[in-house]
């Protein structure tokens, strides 16, 4: 049971503390609370649905089997990578026109931006509606690959795929860092949470720059969706951004609204949590679904601005 709990529980972490990356980042250095974060997790898992069972995806593997000589499980597993990739470049592409043609121009009033990204996932939630009515797409692996086999890891059946979401979660993570820390881009996005005003004088183009930083919002939840749709529910709908966007704002209220550290120790705290429940409380699956909310609240009575309560932390 304790090697199920750390398993299981630090893939989770890994997942979330992705899913909340993408939340504080936003709002760290535009001031932006996007509450249609979980609308851009929703439309990763039905992009990569889309882009898997299109032409591209047969050109792909036509490609990789005839020029490369890859076997059709090695192609189709390569394949769904690409497809990965190109489907996180589009949703990243969408959020940042959606930032550009809405966000931006209400930027600094903090009840209108609230107002219009609650509109903008509801807008979205309406087109995957109209587009593919209330059903639930498959959104998984291609069988046959190694992605959906299991392998025993401390005596507990840990599939491939779980891993794989794992590895890219973490990786992520810490490329994101060093892109903040060790880039130009990176320290113009630290100048500008610490001051807009003085950034700008300083020839920071701050629209763009919010731009780009919507558009790594979008991508990091995007690369959330599908990792986690594809090792778990392996299906996607029409009201599933409402779950992570209500876990992404538990986790960076938690960790502290604008703090990096704060959403992948957060991210921890809740994962943990919820497998230790799942697993050890007879019928915990029931129930894991207000543990985030639970940790929350706890955690806000006896620290009201959360584990890590500042406006950025990346100015450290």
């Amino acid at each position: 049971m304790i090697e199920e709990i750390i398993i299981f529980g630090s893939i989770q972490s890994g997942l979330y503390a992705l899913l909340a990356l993408g939340f504080t980042l936003i709002y760290g250095i535009a001031g932006v609370v996007n509450l249609a974060h979980g609308s851009f997790y929703m439309l990763g898992a039905y992009v990569f649905y889309v882009f898997g069972g299109s032409l591209l995806a047969e050109y792909i593997m036509d490609f990789l089997s005839l020029y490369l000589g890859l076997d059709t499980a090695a192609a189709s597993l390569w394949a769904s990578l690409l497809i990965l990739v190109l489907a996180v470049l589009f949703v990243a592409f969408i959020g940042s026109v959606v930032y550009r043609f809405t966000m931006h121009l209400v930027l600094g009033d903090e009840v209108a931006l609230m107002v219009v990204t609650v509109c903008i996932a509801l807008i979205f939630q309406q087109i995957i509606l109209l587009i593919f009515g209330p059903t639930f797409p498959r959104v998984a692996w291609p069988e046959g690959t190694f992605l959906t086999e299991s392998t025993l890891l401390l005596g507990v059946t840990l599939q491939y795929s779980r891993a794989l979401a794992f590895a890219v979660s973490l990786a992520l993570f810490l490329g994101l860092l060093l892109f903040i820390t060790k880039t130009k881009i990176g320290k113009a996005m630290r100048a500008v949470s610490q001051d807009r005003e003085v950034a700008m004088l300083m020839g920071v183009n701050t629209e763009r720059l919010y731009m780009l930083t919507m558009a790594i919002s979008a991508m990091l939840a995007a690369v959330a969706s599908i990792l986690i749709t594809t090792t778990t529910t392996q299906s996607a709908g029409a009201w599933m951004w409402l779950h992570p966007l209500a876990l992404s704002f538990s986790i960076v209220i938690l960790g502290g609204l604008g703090s990096i550290k704060g959403s992948l120790i957060g991210g921890f705290i809740i994962g943990f949590a919820e497998q230790t429940v799942a697993i050890t409380v007879p019928e915990g699956g029931g129930i894991i679904g207000v543990i985030p909310l639970a940790v929350m609240v706890l955690v806000l009575l006896i620290r009201p601005k959360g584990l890590f309560g500042k406006r950025i932390e990346m100015e450290d």
